[in-house]
C-alpha cells in the first residue's frame, strides 16, 4: 500500500486492474485502518477516474454474494449520499411507494457514513432483519413486492471499511460505488448524484448495461429530486432540466425536507410519511422521486400519470402495506 499511496500522492491515477486488485486485497484484510484511511482520503482531493471506478466496481461485484430473482425485473432507487444535506430517507420511502404501486423493488443500501440515518439504519430501526439468503429474499419479494439488500452482507469488502467510513464522516469513493453494485442487477434504477461530474461518469457506466436508468441531480446540490431547485435528469435518451413545479407541483424549502438529528427521529419521520401523515412538501418530494423511477418501467404514458400513481400508492396506504407485509415475515 505504501507504494500505491506514494504514486497517488504524486497525482498519478490507478489503472483498472490496479484498482480491482486493491479492492480484492482489501477484502483479505491486507491493509491496516491507517492505510485505508489515507487511501480513501486521496479521492476526496481529486475526482475518481473512470478506470478506477470500473476497477473498484468489478472487484466488488466479483466478491459479492450472488442473488437471483429468476428474471424478475426489480427496481432500485438510491442516492450516492455525501451531499451534506441530511434529508429524511427519500430514496427508501420512494422504494416503498414504487412497491405499493405494483413494481417489485430490491433496494440496496447501507448504514449512513456521511449522514445521520442511512437506509440500513432506518430498516434496522423498523424491525427488518438483514440477510443474504436467496430463498428468504424471494419470499419477501413475493409477499411484499420488496426486499432490502444490506450492502455489508453482500459485499464482504465493505465490512472492512465500514467503521473507517463512519469515523471519517465524509464522502468517500464507496459512496460512488454503492449505486453501481446492487447484486440483484436491477432492470430499472433511479440514481441520485451529488454533482454533475459524477452523473456523467455514471451515465457512461450505465450506457454499457441493458438496464433502464435515470440519473437525477438537484442543481442546488441534492442527490435526489428535492424540489428545492431545478433538477437535471440524465437518461440514455439525453439530458433535461425540470422545475420543481413540473415534478412535484410545488417548490419546497430545505428545512421542509430535513431528516432529524438522530436515527430515532428519522425513523419516526419515515413512519409518519409512509402512513400518509407527512406534510405536503414531504409527500410531493417522495412522490416525485418514485414517479421518476416508475416512468422507467414503460407502464405510464406520461410523468404526470406516474406521479398520480405514486401519490395514490402513498395516500391509499398501499406503500405502508408493503412495510407491514415485509415486517410480518421477518
Amino acid at each position: 500500500m505504501k507504494k500505491i499511496l506514494n504514486e497517488l500522492f504524486e497525482h498519478r491515477s490507478l489503472s483498472k486492474d490496479q484498482a480491482r486488485q486493491i479492492l480484492l486485497d482489501l477484502s483479505k484484510h491486507a491493509f491496516n485502518e491507517h492505510e485505508l484511511s489515507a487511501f480513501m482520503t486521496v479521492f476526496l482531493m481529486r475526482t475518481i477516474t473512470m478506470d478506477e471506478l470500473m476497477g473498484f466496481r468489478e472487484a466488488l461485484l466479483e466478491l459479492a454474494v450472488p442473488i437471483d430473482f429468476e428474471g424478475r425485473p426489480v427496481m432500485d432507487i438510491v442516492g450516492t449520499g455525501g451531499d451534506g444535506k441530511n434529508t429524511f430517507n427519500i430514496s427508501t420511502l420512494s422504494c416503498f411507494i414504487v412497491a405499493g404501486a405494483g413494481h417489485p423493488v430490491a433496494k440496496h443500501g447501507s448504514y449512513g457514513a456521511s449522514s445521520i440515518s442511512g437506509a440500513s439504519n432506518l430498516m434496522d430501526a423498523i424491525g427488518y432483519k438483514f440477510k443474504n439468503d436467496q430463498d428468504k429474499l424471494r419470499q419477501e419479494l413475493d409477499a411484499a413486492n420488496m426486499c432490502f439488500l444490506h450492502a455489508p452482507v453482500f459485499h464482504p469488502a465493505l465490512k472492512t471499511v465500514g467503521p473507517i467510513r463512519k469515523n471519517l464522516g465524509v464522502r468517500t469513493f464507496f459512496n460512488m460505488l454503492g449505486p453501481m453494485v446492487n447484486p440483484s442487477k436491477p432492470a430499472f434504477q433511479l440514481v441520485g448524484v451529488y454533482n454533475l461530474e459524477m452523473a456523467r461518469i455514471y451515465n457512461y457506466l450505465l450506457q454499457s448495461s441493458d438496464r433502464k436508468y435515470a440519473l437525477v441531480h438537484a442543481l442546488d446540490g441534492y442527490d435526489e429530486i428535492s424540489l428545492t431547485s431545478d433538477v437535471k435528469v440524465i437518461t440514455s435518451d439525453g439530458e433535461r432540466v425540470f422545475t420543481p413545479e413540473y415534478l412535484g407541483g410545488m417548490s419546497v424549502a430545505p428545512h421542509e425536507i430535513y431528516g432529524g438529528d438522530t436515527v430515532e427521529e428519522a425513523a419516526k419521520l419515515f413512519m409518519a410519511i409512509l402512513k400518509g401523515e407527512g406534510t405536503m412538501a414531504q409527500h410531493a418530494v417522495v412522490s416525485a422521486n418514485a414517479a421518476m423511477a416508475m416512468l422507467l418501467t414503460g407502464k405510464y404514458t406520461s410523468y404526470a400519470d406516474a406521479f398520480d400513481a405514486a401519490k395514490e400508492s402513498l395516500i391509499s396506504r398501499k406503500a405502508y402495506g408493503v412495510l407491514k407485509s415485509l415486517v410480518a415475515i421477518q
